[in-house]
């Protein structure tokens, strides 16, 4: 099973990204692919330059990897109450390219933040929003109150929700295998 990973941030200390990349641990796969948005740096997006220039290779890019995919997992960083403004512009390139962004792939939504709501506001906004560009979204996650249930070292610290995810993760995996 092939999995692309991303962080929807471009953060370098992203806590979405460690959330992400934690997960990535809990899947069998030898082709497990954890992208970081910095690597598909785009211009602000506009009609304007569209017409003029074209597409980025970059969303052209990104989007190669999203279809070679098995299983898509993305955890959505929050940025006041919805996507980072880097991720919204990548995401707004790649649906110029193709409107089916997600191009039917199973996704894997997680979210979190530093404080006790967990990121919810982005992750209902890709919940409402990425079926409309062809996501099969089959489980969400958010983790609250990064710093205090979340180890560098040890990933989730917090047995409950560890167990939460770690459930969410195997039901996952029976999809992937019945797909």
């Amino acid at each position: 099973m092939n999995i692309i990973a991303f962080a929807a941030s471009t953060s370098k200390h992203s806590i979405n990204k460690q959330l992400v990349a934690y997960t990535l641990t809990q899947f069998d796969s030898d082709n497990c692919t954890l992208l970081d948005l910095n690597d598909f740096e785009m211009p602000l997006f506009s009609v304007d330059l569209e017409a003029a220039s074209g597409h980025p290779d970059a969303a052209k890019r990104l989007l190669a990897n999203i279809a070679s995919a098995d299983l898509l997992i993305i955890s959505m960083a929050e940025h006041n109450g919805n996507f980072t403004a880097a991720f919204k512009n990548i995401f707004d390139w790649c649906s110029r390219v193709e409107a089916n962004v997600f191009q039917n792939k199973p996704l894997l939504l997680l979210s979190t933040s530093p404080g006790g709501y967990a990121g919810k506001n982005a992750l209902e906004a890709a919940i409402a929003r990425f079926p409309r560009h062809a996501a099969t979204i089959v489980e969400t996650f958010s983790l609250p109150s990064f710093a205090t249930n979340f180890d560098v070292e040890t990933g989730i610290t917090n047995e409950a929700l560890k167990t939460e995810l770690l459930e969410k993760i195997t039901r996952v995996k029976l999809t992937m295998a019945v797909v």
